[in-house]
């Protein structure tokens, strides 16, 4: 038999239970909220502001007919370089996108497409998908044409 002083001690205390009684080392009459108040009697949510006027409701409404315009989606980007993936003199239109850089045909109608000048194009292309102008210059200059 071991005695008390020969024991190891111990690591870790077990965590205190707030609201338990007296007996629970912690507790009592106001278990460490402080006297009265709104937190000493209930949970509020995160979002609570004290009854201030929400945010949410402070924000004013965006008025006018382009308040939606963030909600539309942005036109799928297609650089040049990838254009070299089709053929010479074949036609781009959003069907072969679809199949040649397999991309979402769904996506393709939803949201549309568009070619932006980065990279460089070798091969002469028949275009009939929107095109930035420095795009549309670079796809003449290498013998094709937009549409």
């Amino acid at each position: 038999m071991s005695l008390l002083n020969q024991l190891p001690p111990v690591k870790s205390k077990p965590k205190r239970r707030l609201g338990r009684g007296y007996g629970s080392q912690k507790g009592g009459h106001t278990s460490s909220r402080g006297q009265k108040g709104q937190k000493s009697r209930n949970k509020l949510p995160i979002w609570f502001e004290g009854g201030q006027l929400p945010l949410i409701r402070r924000t004013p409404f965006i008025k006018g007919k382009s308040r939606f315009n963030s909600l539309k989606p942005k036109p799928v980007t297609i650089t040049l370089d990838e254009l070299n993936a089709f053929k010479a003199n074949s036609t781009v239109d959003l069907k072969s996108l679809s199949t040649t850089l397999r991309l979402s045909s769904q996506q393709l109608l939803n949201q549309g497409a568009k070619i932006l000048a980065s990279g460089q194009i070798k091969k002469a292309l028949i275009v009939k998908v929107p095109a930035s102008k420095t795009a549309a210059k670079a796809i003449q200059k290498a013998g094709g044409r937009v549409e």
